[in-house]
């Protein structure tokens, strides 16, 4: 298994007033609340009722205490809440459960302060999303999760973007075992990120792509690996994203042996395993010159034990059939260009010559293969791509990797993703 599942994204504290340290369990030090009785003198637009300010009054003496009882203290919020007449009664106990619960050190009582506060109607329109932000994070903590979606989106909906509310919405999926829905909902996120021309978060794709496998998903595992590679190209991604498709794919040897091609020249064959995987998916009774080549390298780099008796063996025979090869190479073009020459003569060809690094003249006979009964059109195409792309003509290569179906139509689309970033000088 190349991927564990990663570690709860948890959001980070706010520097308002009211925020709640979610990550850590700790409570803000300051409130912004006003004592009921207080306000109602100062603001002629709140108006509390009588029966709510006489049962807060014995919470206001209790918090006020220098040695605050917590029991008392939490006894004297029913009380309050049983008093509520009016959404100013409301929001203001909310309030009172909010700094109750930073006195208690108690998130559950957080979480009932801010419901109340939004349930009243009166939390001013510019803290209506750090306060259903705040609600949803501390639901998720509690694993409350269809709650916490109902907060975290109402924060999108009026324009919260801050700490990432849509990370802990995807989450709460995965955390109920929703992996569909999950990978669902955050494939949307990132492709209407895209379309807005605004940044994807690396993590959301790494969690995208590390859910899937797992889930053994592999339409979505694929994709997510593709995607990985086209928004943040570079050596790790290159390598989960082969090793994706080697481990999802269901693939046989030809499909393993293009695969790996791409990992070789994307630099990703960072073990001897994968060496060696290479060198039977070539297979030196076919293609000698390349099982010489990858042997040599994955020795040079030190993968490739120098005294293995089945990597030695089989460097051997491959090199004495390479001569013999290269010693025929002319005549077996001569008989690939005849015009009645077979699929497996030109395929013998075309497949000879990209193994020894004759790319131009490969794309010659996968060009002519590509056109005969019988042919494995989705091979030919994808080889023919491979021998068009280590010419550097990479427009005419993707133009061929973008003719690819079946089986092999993820294969093909990372080498076009790869060739695209070539053209582009990202890789």
């Amino acid at each position: 298994m190349i991927f564990s599942r990663l570690t709860r994204a948890k959001g980070t504290a706010s520097t308002m007033a009211l925020a709640i340290a979610v990550a850590t369990g700790a409570m803000v030090s300051s409130v912004a609340f006003e004592a009921p009785a207080f306000a109602a003198k100062k603001k002629e637009k709140v108006a509390y009722s009588k029966a709510f300010i006489a049962a807060y009054q014995p919470l206001q003496v209790l918090l006020q205490a220098e040695a605050p009882d917590a029991a008392a203290i939490k006894a004297a919020l029913p009380p309050v809440l049983a008093a509520v007449e009016n959404e100013d009664d409301r929001f203001a106990t909310g309030q009172a459960y909010v700094a109750v619960s930073q006195k208690l050190n108690d998130l559950s009582l957080a979480l009932q302060g801010l419901e109340l506060m939004l349930a009243s109607g009166k939390v001013p329109a510019e803290n209506l999303g750090i306060y259903n932000f705040q609600a949803g994070q501390i639901a998720y903590k509690y694993e409350d999760y269809a709650k916490a979606r109902t907060y975290l989106q109402a924060a999108l909906d009026v324009g919260y973007t801050e700490n990432t509310p849509e990370t802990f919405i995807a989450e709460s999926y995965f955390a109920e075992d929703r992996d569909a829905e999950g990978l669902n909902y955050l494939t949307g996120v990132i492709e209407a990120r895209k379309a807005a021309g605004q940044p994807i978060d690396e993590a959301w794709i790494k969690r995208g792509l590390s859910i899937a496998y797992n889930a053994q998903m592999k339409a979505e595992a694929q994709k997510y690996a593709a995607l990985y590679v086209r928004e943040f190209p570079g050596p790790t991604s290159w390598k989960d994203a082969i090793a994706i498709l080697l481990n999802t794919g269901g693939y046989e040897n030809p499909e393993i042996l293009d695969l790996l091609r791409l990992g070789r020249r994307a630099g990703t064959l960072t073990d001897g395993r994968m060496y060696m995987e290479y060198v039977d998916a070539a297979d030196y009774r076919r293609l000698p010159g390349e099982v010489v080549s990858v042997v040599e390298e994955g020795r040079t780099k030190g993968l490739l034990p120098s005294d293995d008796p089945y990597i030695n063996d089989t460097y051997n025979q491959a090199a004495t059939r390479t001569k013999a090869d290269q010693a025929d190479m002319a005549s077996l073009m001569r008989d690939a260009r005849a015009p009645n020459a077979t699929l497996r003569t030109v395929m013998a060809a075309a497949d000879s010559l990209l193994s020894l690094g004759r790319a131009a003249e490969a794309e010659e006979f996968y060009a002519k293969a590509s056109g005969i009964a019988g042919a494995d059109t989705a091979l030919v195409l994808t080889r023919l791509g491979i021998a068009q792309f280590d010419q550097g003509k990479l427009a005419e290569a993707n133009a061929t990797f973008g003719k690819v179906t079946g089986i092999r139509q993820p294969i093909a689309n990372l080498w076009l993703i790869y060739a695209d970033e070539k053209a582009s000088g990202a890789m």
